[in-house]
């Protein structure tokens, strides 16, 4: 069934990969990718489907409620799948209002957008919010997040985040708004923007920069291949029961130190350096406020009631997620020098 679903933030990491997924796998829905392209929106990710015929670019800001609804009208769309938002935890503690604009005024503004449209007749509609396990707060030294743990953000990121979360069920709860959540661990693969701790690594690595490693380096976090995020989100957004979340996850405990040495020595085997060279580049460096210290996602449900599971070990994918930046250098110059914001603000100056 032909079907027009707007995809926000699909120029970002996570969402190129939504983006590419559901335009190649679904041939007869047309994709909307609304992207801002800030720093972190980079349509170079989207280059090899960009001249498919069932996918439309259309730059605007989502802070910006008047863009927002010219995009509705322009294509009433019959889904929302929203991964838009500012989502570094260090650039929320410095800039704690850019993500209370973005995150909860833009989630607002796609929500009103989406509930205007729709107000006849939401048969067939679905909103599917994309969030985060941050919103949770910090674990022990056991247990897990469950879609029924209590929020508990403590970062101005987290706290958007979750605020947003709230405004989506306020929706469905207030207007009947069909909408889905999923809230995700942290996302790892090929696309990432480099001020991320993998790819900030591999860069680093390769340039034999010092790798900055925050306190002890015991902060422990569930680790989930971006390609199998996307498909938990294709499965909850056609499958997902409506008002429900679902926790995404990719059963993959690791403490920061450990997970930056297992890529020191695979990066070490990649480029033929000698074993033991980039763990010397090893840095530790002043803790950030509010970190937490584990999270790990428990993610049975959508296993149980969607059948989905992870394809690949960590080790598996960050063997790809290497291969990739490896092979694709011009793509991180590009993105550590600011070259690609140039050539797309010029593309879409208007």
């Amino acid at each position: 069934m032909s079907k027009r679903i707007i995809i926000t933030g699909g120029a970002g990491f996570i969402g190129s990969h939504v983006v590419r997924l559901f335009v190649t796998k679904y041939p007869e829905y047309t994709i909307i990718n609304l992207d801002a392209l800030t720093y972190a929106g980079n349509l170079e990710n989207l280059k090899d489907i960009e001249n498919h015929p069932n996918y439309i670019f259309e730059k605007a800001n989502i802070v910006d409620a008047e863009a927002v609804k010219a995009v509705f009208d322009k294509y009433k769309p019959d889904g929302v799948i929203h991964l838009a938002a500012e989502s570094h935890v260090d650039r929320s503690i410095t800039s704690p209002l850019d993500f209370v604009y973005t995150n909860v005024i833009g989630t607002v503004n796609l929500l009103n957008a989406a509930k205007e449209l729709w107000k006849k007749d939401y048969s067939g509609k679905r909103f599917h919010h994309v969030s985060t396990d941050e919103v949770y707060g910090a674990l022990g030294e056991t247990g897990f997040f469950t879609e029924a743990t209590k929020y508990d953000p403590h970062s101005p990121y987290s706290a958007s985040k979750a605020s947003s979360d709230h405004f989506v069920y306020a929706y469905s709860d207030t207007y009947g708004l069909p909408v889905v959540l999923t809230n995700c661990s942290n996302n790892y693969g090929p696309n990432h923007f480099p001020e991320k701790l993998i790819p900030l690594m591999i860069h680093n690595i390769i340039h034999n920069k010092p790798l900055p490693v925050y306190g002890d380096g015991k902060y422990t976090r569930d680790w989930l291949y971006v390609i199998d995020h996307a498909r938990a989100i294709d499965q909850v957004f056609h499958q997902g029961t409506v008002g429900e979340n679902y926790n995404v996850g990719g059963f993959n405990e690791w403490k920061n130190i450990d997970l930056v040495k297992l890529l020191c020595k695979q990066m070490d085997e990649k480029l033929e350096r000698p074993a033991g060279t980039s763990e010397q580049l090893i840095t530790f460096v002043k803790d950030r406020p509010g970190h937490d210290l584990r999270y790990a996602i428990d993610a049975s449900k959508i296993n149980k009631e969607l059948g989905w599971a992870p394809s690949v070990t960590f080790e598996e994918g960050l063997s790809k997620t290497i291969d990739w930046y490896l092979e694709n250098k011009e793509w991180l110059d590009h993105v550590t020098s600011g070259a690609y914001q140039a050539y797309y603000e010029q593309q879409y100056a208007h």
